[in-house]
């Protein structure tokens, strides 16, 4: 890609309301795009810086017997309940709804619960351990206050691996 096709520029003002640093220099520069406090949007070259990143890991989690796998956004109660991690003075950073049927969902602030409801029906033996599903995804957090730019925000691209093993 030419940078001179590219639609993003350079800019010498950040956002008055931006307080972090990182994020800042990485809208000045055409990376990043503040939709909102802790939320941003990747551009072209910071899509790119982030896909590179990507790759990289997933090349060394496959090396060490990582599987990769795509879990939900979209989270049902009932794991969490049972783990009692469902209420909000246990895990404040929620974003729950009522579908549309009248139950309950959440937007994955992790996978603990969930993939451990998933992998019971696949690890019946000890001859079926060790096993280490990882992930790429979109996680969201109802911080109260966030404003430290892309280092924690509201939504933000996290790897998760989880081990499955005999000893660990």
């Amino acid at each position: 890609m030419r940078i001179s096709k590219l639609f993003t520029k350079t800019s010498k003002e950040a956002p008055a309301d931006e307080v972090s640093k990182n994020a800042q220099l990485l809208i000045r520069a055409g990376f990043v795009y503040k939709e909102l406090a802790g939320v941003y949007t990747y551009l072209p070259l910071g899509k790119i810086v982030l896909d590179k990143i990507v790759q990289i890991i997933r090349e060394e989690m496959n090396a060490v017997g990582g599987q990769e796998m795509s879990l939900t956004a979209l989270q049902s109660k009932e794991p969490w309940a049972a783990s009692g991690r469902w209420s909000d003075e246990v895990m404040d950073v929620w974003f729950k709804t009522k579908l549309a049927n009248g139950s309950e969902a959440g937007l994955a602030p992790t996978h603990e619960e969930p993939l451990t409801r998933i992998m019971k029906n696949f690890i019946h033996s000890y001859k079926d351990l060790p096993a280490y599903p990882y992930q790429f995804q979109t996680k969201f957090r109802n911080e109260l206050r966030s404003k430290s730019g892309l280092m924690r925000g509201r939504e933000f691209l996290m790897k998760d691996l989880y081990n499955f093993s005999l000893n660990r």
